[in-house]
């Protein structure tokens, strides 16, 4: 299984639209597209005082599954123009870890 992990921030006066954005139409339109391989999405918030940083977590079986995803360049980020337009600045490339060893409890 592959973890793809990516980061992006947003002001204080922007966060909630931030995630409205990504709850409502970019973790919903992923879904829809039911990409062979794709398990799921974890969003995730921390406030860091002066501003907010969101992060992503999508698993997948494999590598392939990621380029069904985003294309060859597996790395490039996916962050539509709605989504752009309410960050300060984004990872524009995506991180990605071969999970070892994962525990359901």
């Amino acid at each position: 299984m592959i973890c793809r992990v990516w980061r992006g921030w947003a002001t204080l006066e922007n966060a909630e639209a931030y995630e409205r954005v990504v709850r409502g139409d970019v973790i919903p339109g992923i879904e829809a597209r039911r990409i062979p391989g794709f398990h799921h999405i974890d969003l995730m918030r921390r406030d860091l005082g002066n501003e907010v940083e969101f992060m992503t977590c999508m698993w997948f079986d494999s590598i392939d599954a990621i380029k069904a995803f985003v294309g060859e360049d597996y790395s490039v980020s996916h962050v539509p123009a709605a989504a752009q337009a309410v960050l300060v600045r984004f990872d524009v490339r995506a991180a990605h870890f071969e999970v070892l060893d994962r525990r359901e409890q």
